[in-house]
């Protein structure tokens, strides 16, 4: 008995691995600057509430992720970091 394993080498197959590859480096990012932000942010001894934290950690925008990042060595209240 033999298996088609065909599919492992098609196109397609490569696609969605090169995809989940892509999508696994930008969780992987995003999961990095959110403990980035969160460190900074105790370090420097500002108070994290649950639901600041939880909005950090939910965030998978690349962009923001790196606006609070530079925002969070500066603010002295973690709700300075989502103003605008």
């Amino acid at each position: 008995m033999s298996l088609d394993l065909t599919f492992f080498r098609s196109e397609s197959s490569q696609r969605l691995r090169a995809e989940g590859r892509a999508e696994g480096h930008a969780e992987g990012h995003a999961e990095g600057v959110c403990g980035s932000i969160l460190r900074v942010l105790e370090r420097r001894g500002v108070e994290v509430s649950a639901e600041a934290h939880d909005r950090i950690a939910a965030c998978t925008d690349r962009e923001m992720l790196l606006t609070w990042l530079d925002r969070a060595l500066v603010v002295t209240d973690v709700r300075d970091l989502f103003h605008d």
